[in-house]
């Protein structure tokens, strides 16, 4: 993996600009490049301590997810507005780090995958990240040992690790998710933003490797 080019990909389970950057750009990007990059995929904690509140405690999200359907084409389901209309599920982004943390652990090449279901589970079903079954629902429908994703869910190792990729996100400086990171002996560059097309992150992959006249 040494000859491959190192991104990092700052997510939030519960980031709608992630939720609709992902499948609309990322996913393709990733699939066609996979062949020359490496992929990280970390959780960056936007709802930690004391923001990890309910979802109505953030009413710019409907207009904010009306603005993300249009810009990227992603669909939000009717579970998710129902919940968003319920009001009461609380965002808490450590625990779907965690979770992430628990599925990465049993399928380390998949994370971009597995970050997907999470999003699905939340923005399509309306299921909260903090429910263990959906962990072990997302853990079943990838074909992973649910027994053993839950054990890892509720390791305290587990946990500290996925508080350890927020910290290491803010040491790369980023301070929003989605955010794409290209590692390059040169420095970490920015090579797209959310509404950004996998064609896009391609060229912009291109022109980083192009060698210097």
């Amino acid at each position: 993996m040494s000859d491959r080019v190192r991104l990092t990909y700052a997510f939030d389970a519960y980031c709608g600009w992630c939720y609709g950057f992902g499948p609309a750009a990322l996913h393709e990007f990733a699939a066609a490049d996979a062949h020359r990059i490496e992929l990280r995929v970390l959780s960056g904690g936007l709802f930690t301590g004391s923001r990890a509140l309910p979802v109505s405690a953030y009413p710019h999200v409907p207009e904010a997810d009306r603005r993300i359907a249009q810009l990227t084409g992603v669909t939000f389901g009717d579970g998710y507005r129902c919940a968003l209309a319920e009001g009461s599920a609380v965002m808490d982004s450590t625990d779907a780090a965690t979770a992430l943390t628990a599925l990465r652990r049993h399928a380390p090449a998949r994370a971009l995958e597995l970050a997907g279901a999470l999003q699905r589970a939340w923005y399509v079903d309306g299921r909260s990240l903090s429910d263990p079954d959906v962990h072990r629902a997302v853990a079943a429908e990838h074909g992973l040992d649910t027994d053993a994703v839950a054990a890892s869910y509720r390791s305290p190792a587990t946990r500290t690790e996925a508080e350890s990729e927020f910290r290491e996100l803010r040491r790369l400086g980023v301070d929003a998710c989605p955010t794409l990171l290209l590692h390059t002996p040169t420095g970490v560059h920015r090579p797209g933003g959310p509404v950004t097309s996998a064609a896009q992150l391609t060229d912009a992959l291109d022109k980083h490797l192009a060698p210097v006249a």
